[in-house]
């Protein structure tokens, strides 16, 4: 099952949709948790908003009257997966059972909303109060937690959200009526009136719209109408608010003409749209309901400003972007704010001010007065008990109490709607097909996703295309141009914006940040530690130039795209800094070789997939600059090549180097062929592993200062002649190789010739001496703390007992199956997978072994993995993995779940 690392979404927050049926979601992508139950359980620990839900309720939502036998320990292992589905996301268990801490909640987010648009009708801004109620209503998709039983406690917390809902559209109606628009708010309550005939506030509200609309009639039969149903079906008369709007409208009271509304200040909200900050508006809105210090953070371009602005109104925020002094910090701030006319000390007329006609400041852009900002705010808080401060800044104010709103990348689908937006702002009837959307996410992505940037790209669309922007982003800062006078930013063009960041950034932090844009996909705390001290990084981060994913078991970190093509930019030697990375890769790679063989070899693929992209440009730059290199990086990763599947792009690039690099030291060239060979050998090319492999051992077969290289040559060629080679072959290869190997104490190497050794007596027809040496393997590799050895021991132990039907075989498929998800290694789970089918199918289980089949049929299609026919089985039966695969298969998890069900009925 994918986690959300897997689908390689940085920082990606998640959110749980529970007003409808219940959705996942990481950014905007959906996350798969599993089947029913696991969505249950999932839905009962965000339902509980924090709280724990004891294991009994728990138990009961799940499986109700009919548990399983062992609930505990089943409960334990859904919970588990789902840790391992969701990294982030704090699940614990406690005395009081199960609880999912801080869950972001599309729930939370409707009242946040409701917050702000209850706020604004305080400050009677109607029209965006109602556009706040709007955005509320717009997450709901259905019933809330549908998936939920019918007991008690989930049946009251229905009952609330649908209250809320419920009273929300009559607010939002309300809200439209103060607007003036008469007529849209009939329209909108018609349809509410019928929903729920019972709520006299929805019949109230329509009998004004109707009045306003100069419908009195029907204002007066909407009362009427009401009046009746209560009557006839509740027995009851209307209440007193709509018995007193009755007798006004009989009387025409000129009172109800009146709307009450505070005619809006020109000029208060931007003229464009606002897309895609929804959340973010509403999640501001909660900040400042309960904290005095609300710092807006984010990189150049994210919207920080606009995002204030839509909070607060135009009017409301402080600009200091053009204070370029600190000494003219309060001045500039009292003007704003407007203090005329004062004697004195302009900070003392500053405060009365405040006192008097402000409860909330916005203070935007902070980013170059930090310290002076943060030290007034501290003071105006002191002294202003009901103040409360919204800053934006590029780094936090580093204030006691500050609460900061990190603003990162819009969301795929909400970046494209802003470019489509104002795209068609510029070119009315342009109309953007299927095509054009692809295009337009491809774009989003490669410009970060940064609202400023998306804005500068679709004013360029009439110049370049969508196509044409996309291919010459190389140059973006040329191709984007300059900012419109009218954009909130103070800087003329996007580069100057990000060179902003950069002027305020000390030698240090520069040199570092100008070091880190070659790295592709992100990269580790080692690789920026080990250029500068962990302090320069840590400054870097605050200040919103690289950021940093603290989700997962270990940090990592990355920078918009925009800001490594700065970097480039004003590079004074980009290819020292190319080399530089590239050098890092080597290490990375190197240190990888020893570790995939030894005891850190899970944490070690684990890692190396992180760092694939690395690993592809550090590989790129040496096949150009420095080919020997990469053809000792290629072949020192054979192990990730293959457990990663990535058989197809390993072969490549070793064939690629080996061409670039012919003059390469004989060590050099033999380990790429013989890890060539290996990756051959997992592709079905058994034949050419076979010849590569013999050629490899007649190179250094009487090189005595090449012995060690000699055994690993043998080991594999050992291997390479199961299934079906010459069993003299493998016999003489692996004892070889295993004597080798003792002598030189090599210790991932004696287990792994042991292995050998074993498997190719059974292929020598000495099939209980091979069983005997496998099991000695196990325990070898176990003791040593080889898992990946230990696994494909019991594997090739396994295979020999396919035909036996004695029961063993499976529980050693599904041992080896447990260790290969540890190692990350695909190619070999799927080995396991598919003979663990030919068991199955073999003692008639008929749906696990199609279970099995399904998920390798899958993966087989998708990557060059032939799992059938390697080691000690061939048999692949017939129409097995022929036709269409499977468009989603059952999860790895589940194929545990079945090997060990099927060990049990054994």
């Amino acid at each position: 099952m994918p986690t959300v690392d897997d689908m390689g979404l940085h920082g990606a927050v998640l959110t749980f949709a529970v007003l409808g049926p219940f959705e996942v979601r990481a950014g905007d992508q959906p996350v798969h948790v599993g089947g029913r139950l696991p969505r249950r359980l999932l839905a009962m620990l965000v339902a509980g908003e924090g709280r724990p839900v004891s294991e009994d309720s728990l138990a009961e939502g799940l499986w109700g009257a009919r548990p399983p036998r062992n609930p505990a320990g089943a409960l334990q292992v859904y919970v588990s997966r789902l840790r391992q589905v969701l990294p982030g996301t704090v699940l614990e268990r406690s005395a009081g059972g199960y609880r999912l801490l801080a869950a972001d909640t599309d729930a939370e987010r409707f009242r946040g909303h409701l917050v702000r648009a209850r706020a604004l009708v305080t400050d009677d801004r109607h029209a965006d109060a109602h556009e706040a109620f709007e955005a509320a209503l717009r997450l709901w998709r259905g019933t809330p937690y549908e998936d939920l039983a019918d007991d008690e406690s989930t049946v009251a917390i229905r009952a609330a959200l649908l209250e809320q809902r419920d009273s929300a559209q009559e607010e939002a109606a309300a809200a439209l009526l103060a607007t003036g628009d008469d007529a849209g708010a009939v329209a909108m309550l018609e349809p509410l009136v019928h929903t729920a005939p019972y709520r006299e506030r929805r019949w109230q509200l329509l009998a004004l719209a109707l009045y306003r609309s100069g419908r009195h009639a029907d204002a007066l039969n909407a009362v009427r109408r009401v009046r009746t149903l209560l009557a006839e079906e509740l027995g009851v008369d209307p209440g007193p608010e709509l018995r007193q709007l009755e007798g006004r409208i009989l009387s025409q009271d000129p009172a109800l003409e009146s709307t009450g509304v505070r005619t809006a200040t020109p000029g208060d909200r931007p003229l464009s749209s606002f897309i895609g900050r929804d959340a973010d508006l509403a999640l501001l809105s909660r900040l400042v309901d309960t904290n005095r210090l609300v710092t807006i953070v984010g990189p150049a371009g994210s919207g920080k400003t606009r995002l204030a602005v839509e909070w607060g109104g135009r009017d409301a925020v402080v600009r200091l972007a053009d204070v370029a002094d600190p000494a003219h910090l309060v001045s500039a701030l009292a003007a704003a704010v407007g203090v005329t006319g004062f004697t004195g000390d302009p900070y003392e007329a500053l405060i009365k001010r405040l006192r008097l006609h402000r409860k909330i400041l916005v203070l935007d852009n902070c980013e170059h007065l930090v310290g002076e900002v943060a030290r007034l705010v501290v003071d105006l808080l002191d002294r202003i008990p009901t103040l409360r401060v919204v800053a934006t800044s590029r780094s936090p104010l580093g204030v006691d109490g500050e609460h900061s709103l990190p603003l990162g990348p819009l969301a795929a689908d909400d970046a494209v709607t802003l470019l489509t937006d104002r795209i068609r702002a510029g070119r009315p009837g342009w109309i953007g097909q299927d095509a054009d959307r692809q295009d337009l996410r491809r774009l989003a992505d490669a410009l970060d996703r940064l609202p400023l940037a998306l804005e500068l790209a679709a004013a360029r669309v009439r110049t370049f295309g969508v196509r044409g922007l996309i291919e010459n982003l190389d140059d973006r800062f040329t191709v984007l141009g300059r900012i419109p006078h009218s954009k909130m930013t103070p800087h003329a063009t996007l580069q100057e914006a990000v060179g902003w960041s950069f002027d305020l950034l000390s030698g240090e932090e520069r040199d570092l940040a100008v070091g880190l844009w070659p790295y592709e996909g992100g990269f580790p705390l080692e690789a920026a530690s080990s250029a500068a001290g962990l302090g320069t990084l840590v400054s870097l981060v605050d200040q919103s130039v690289v950021t940093a994913e603290t989700g997962g078991s270990t940090a990592r970190y990355w920078m918009l795209e925009t800001i490594r093509a700065y970097c480039r930019s004003v590079d004074g030697d980009p290819a020292a800094t190319r080399a530089a990375h590239a050098l890092w890769v080597r290490e990375l790679a190197a240190q990888a070789e020893g570790d995939l063989q030894g005891v850190r070899s899970a944490t070690t693929m684990a890692a190396l997939r992180l760092e694939l992209p690395n690993l592809r440009a550090g590989l790129a730059h040496d096949l150009m600059d420095a080919p020997v290199e990469a053809l000792r990086t290629a072949a020192r990763l054979m192990w990730f090549w293959i457990r990663s599947g990535l058989l197809t792009e390993g072969n490549r690039t070793l064939t690629a180097a080996m061409a670039a690099a012919p003059d390469a030291p004989l060590g050099d060239i033999v380990r790429a062929k013989t890890s060539s060979a290996a990756l051959l050998y997992f592709t079905g090319d058994v034949t050419t592993a076979r010849r590569v492999l013999s050629e490899a051992n007649l190179a250094v077969a009487s090189e005595q200062r090449y012995r060690s290289l000699l055994a690993e040559v043998r080991y594999y060629q050992a291997l390479v002649q199961l299934p079906g080679g010459d069993p003299a072959i493998a016999l003489d290869a692996s004892a070889e190789a295993h004597a080798i190997a003792t002598e030189t104490q090599t210790t991932w190497l004696i287990a792994a010739t042991a292995m050998a050794w074993g498997a190719a007596l059974v292929m020598a027809g000495r099939t209980a001496e091979g069983r005997t040496r496998l099991r000695a393997a196990v325990r070898l590799a176990d003791a040593s703390g080889l898992v990946w050895t230990a696994a494909l021991s019991e594997l090739m132990l396994a295979q020999t007992l396919v035909d036996a039907q004695d029961g063993e075989a499976l529980p050693l498929l599904r041992s080896s199956l447990r260790r290969f998800l540890i190692e990350g290694d695909l190619s070999n789970q799927l080995a396991v997978l598919h003979n663990g089918a030919l068991v199955l199918d073999a003692a008639d289980d008929a749906v696990g072994a199609a279970l099995l089949r399904d998920i390798v049929h899958f993966h087989q299609a998708r990557s060059d993995i032939r799992p059938a026919g390697t080691f000690l089985q061939s048999t692949v039966p017939q129409g097995w993995y022929e036709g269409a695969p499977p468009s989603q298969p059952p999860a790895l998890n589940d194929a545990v779940a079945v090997l060990s069900a099927s060990a049990r009925a054994v």
